[in-house]
């Protein structure tokens, strides 16, 4: 396998051109004609299609429409959660090169690297596995049924195509399904008739060592629009604690294509999918029966594709169906284990008006997820094949008590799934208007996180541990993890240059997950922990000057984690104190003159007090300049404080602790 993955490094550009040629190969036969005839009619090349400086006012920012918090369009400043929209223009000014680390402008969500994985929840209970935070990209689940969490690493796309990222901290199980447990992130893409023309941009740095990407739209008749792009990154080794190269560099490339067929005025076809092949290196101690019963590897093998569809059918102004189905596929080669894995996913929704004061939308799903699973004597399941189904409906009722001034929301998820059968998730929210730019809402909602694969079937030993003396292993009869949540957020403008967010919340868990040892030599996992998490989180935002922007944010965070009287579990305690308690960020957006761009963002991330990492400040910059119509070039600053920082420590399953170093890059990018 080594000699393989080494010859995939020989050719990147091979692979490029390859993954490329793959989203190519899924559009139809006389597609390269279309390109040039739609090139010669739009004139493309001659005139910039896309205005990629656009700025928001903040009283735009806040009648933005978003579709998270109810599954249908509604202004920003009145949505009934702790929502925070990272804009496309928000990714390209910040610098950041990957959908985790834009994940950073989003106050209260919790964003931790380690080596070329992430920790990333919302209100507690992180981990490089976290398990309680739903991820879509453009309605498509990235939730991993076999550990309950979200493999960062492998979630991209060009960011270049991302419309905007909305975050929701807090549940929406209701309109959303299980595990939508402390928070929702919905990446979602611009059309293929908002990317038209030819992108082409590329760079290298001292961490990003090198990186490129591709993009072409065109339009193939009067209604029907398209894109196609490729992009390739090498990112370089962190270090350890004691200088020296992790081993942990790690590589990717991606293709893909979006298709947007505009039928009628009141019908919208979207198809589109991407391919990816990608070697993320890490050390990982793996258990062997021979003494010291553990040896060092490295290497994980990552690659996979999905297809999606989705019909938008618009009735009236208030009246919308939507029928969404795609299909996904995901393989994992590790040290530890193989996974392959498909799964299939179909969705309707259908949204009307009831009367003059009543919104009610309604949906039907259904899910089908088939895995392979070759293990090793640290880590296995069994069977080692398992095909599991989920069946979900949703009701939501928004009344309008007080015409444009008080909104009252009733809504629950009904599901049933292979594991704990039956889950009910009711939510009721009210959004009080007071004043104009005056918002207050609050939220009473119920959320569950079922059980995973391993939970349920996993086998396995410690690293270092001699087989036969000690052991874990999963049991069919573990329970969903359950939440009661409790919110209170007010939202206002008080001028038209500042905007201010704030949320208070009270997080009751119950049958949390816990290791227990039932005998001195085998652990299972059980349902004996609760927990109690309360906080707060403030954004503020000010347009300082017409060319200067300041937004930020502050979250504070308390968790108290309690075991049962049966239990003996030593590991769940140390969620208590795997987010920080305090954490802040200040963004500074500066634009000097028409065609410069400063951007500063300054971090402050308190103590893991659980896992020994400190606290730490981090500064990133970027400064940008527009050469003529349709080249841009940047270079950016990354943790720049300090020469490295520790964010976060490894999982219990092998793998060493890195830092995330200081680093500078620089870009160029070119739009026609």
């Amino acid at each position: 396998m080594r000699h393989s993955i080494n010859a995939c490094r020989d050719f990147k550009v091979f692979w490029f051109v390859r993954l490329l040629t793959m989203g190519l190969g899924l559009l139809p036969v006389s597609f390269p004609q279309t390109i040039i005839a739609s090139v010669l009619e739009t004139n493309t090349f001659n005139e910039p299609t896309v205005t990629y400086l656009k700025k928001f006012s903040l009283q735009e920012l806040m009648d933005m429409k978003v579709t998270s918090v109810s599954r249908s369009p509604e202004s920003l400043s009145t949505a009934p959660a702790a929502i925070t929209v990272i804009t496309g223009d928000d990714i390209r000014r910040s610098g950041f090169t990957s959908i985790p680390e834009a994940l950073r402008l989003a106050p209260g969500l919790t964003v931790a690297r380690e080596s070329s994985f992430w920790a990333i929840s919302s209100r507690g209970n992180n981990d490089l596995i976290a398990n309680k935070l739903l991820v879509l990209i453009d309605g498509r689940s990235v939730y991993s049924p076999l550990f309950a969490g979200v493999f960062w690493g492998v979630q991209d796309t060009l960011l270049e195509d991302i419309d905007r990222i909305e975050v929701i901290r807090g549940p929406g199980a209701t309109q959303w399904g299980a595990n939508a447990v402390n928070g929702i992130i919905n990446i979602i893409t611009k059309s293929a008739k908002e990317t038209q023309g030819l992108l082409i941009s590329g760079g290298g740095g001292t961490e990003e060592r090198v990186f490129g990407e591709v993009r072409y739209g065109g339009r193939i008749k009067e209604d029907t629009y398209f894109r196609i792009y490729g992009k390739y990154f090498d990112r370089d080794n962190s270090k350890l604690s004691n200088g020296q190269e992790a081993r942990d560099r790690w590589e990717a490339q991606r293709g893909g294509f979006r298709l947007d067929w505009e039928a009628t005025n009141v019908s919208h076809l979207t198809l589109q999918g991407d391919v990816y092949d990608g070697f993320q290196d890490e050390v990982i101690l793996v258990p062997i029966a021979t003494p010291p019963y553990f040896m060092s590897t490295f290497g994980n093998q990552v690659g996979g594709g999905n297809l999606l569809g989705r019909l938008t059918r618009t009735l009236s102004e208030e009246s919308e169906m939507i029928l969404q189905t795609y299909y996904d596929n995901a393989k994992r080669t590790t040290p530890l284990y193989q996974e392959d894995r498909d799964l299939g996913d179909i969705d309707f929704q259908h949204r009307f008006q009831l009367g003059t004061r009543q919104q009610v939308t309604w949906g039907l799903g259904y899910r089908v997820s088939h895995d392979q699973f070759d293990g090793t004597l640290g880590l296995n399941v069994f069977p080692a094949s398992r095909t599991t189904q989920l069946f979900t409906s949703f009701l939501q009722d928004e009344v309008v008590v007080v015409p444009d001034k008080f909104l009252l929301t009733l809504g629950t998820k009904l599901e049933h799934n292979d594991f704990t059968g039956f889950e009910i998730q009711p939510s009721i929210k009210a959004v009080w208007t007071p004043a104009e730019h005056h918002a207050i809402w609050g939220a009473v909602s119920r959320a569950v996180r079922t059980p995973s694969r391993v939970e349920d079937d996993v086998v396995g030993i410690p690293a270092g541990v001699p087989p036969g003396v000690f052991s874990f292993r999963g049991q069919r009869d573990f329970e969903s993890e359950e939440l009661l949540a409790f919110e209170l957020g007010y939202r206002v403008q008080p001028h038209a240059k500042l905007s201010l967010d704030f949320t208070l919340f009270y997080n009751l868990y119950d049958n949390l997950g816990s290791v227990e040892p039932v005998t001195p030599s085998l652990a299972v996992f059980a349902n004996e922990a609760s927990a109690e998490n309360w906080g707060f989180e403030f954004a503020p935002s000010v347009q300082a000057t017409k060319s200067w922007r300041l937004s930020g944010g502050y979250s504070f965070l308390e968790s108290d984690i309690h075991l049962g009287p049966r239990s003996l579990d030593l590991f769940v305690k140390l969620q208590e104190g795997s987010s920080p308690a305090q954490q802040f960020f200040l963004r500074s957006s500066v634009d000097l003159g028409r065609k410069v761009e400063w951007d500063t963002i300054v971090r402050y991330v308190d103590r893991l007090s659980s896992l020994d990492v400190p606290g730490y400040f981090s500064l990133d910059m970027r400064l940008a300049c527009k050469l003529g119509k349709h080249t841009e070039i940047a270079i950016v600053g990354q943790s720049l404080l300090s020469d490295r920082h520790v964010e976060f420590r490894p999982s219990a399953v092998g793998g060493l602790q890195t830092e995330v170093e200081r680093g500078v890059y620089g870009k160029i990018t070119w739009r026609f």
